[in-house]
């Protein structure tokens, strides 16, 4: 009598799997990309003081806490297109346009 235990291929992450339904679920508009890798391309520092909020036509707007982070972003308008289409893999935001909350 032959055992199939010794033919089970070992268990796989959980995570594996979690992350293969989060990609199905999550909407895939530009926004919601560009939500998903905004702290990795901007820094925490700035992800906790700014939050894209809309997306048209390769313009985001960026949803600041004070003036001065607004300021500043818009100043940084070239630098983060660069990072953030870096982190999409694909030229997607043309332009960052800040405002204040």
């Amino acid at each position: 009598m032959s055992s199939a235990i010794g033919h089970r291929r070992a268990p796989r992450p959980a995570s594996l799997a979690v992350e293969r339904l989060a990609r199905t679920l999550a909407p895939a508009t530009p926004l919601a990309r560009i939500q998903g890798c905004w702290a990795a391309a901007v820094g925490e520092s700035v992800a906790a003081a700014a939050r894209p909020t809309a997306e048209r036509a390769g313009v985001l707007t960026v949803s600041c806490d004070a003036a001065v982070w607004a300021a500043e972003l818009q100043m940084m308008g070239p630098e983060l297109v660069t990072r953030l289409n870096v982190q999409l893999g694909e030229s997607l935001v043309t332009a960052v346009r800040c405002r204040t909350t």
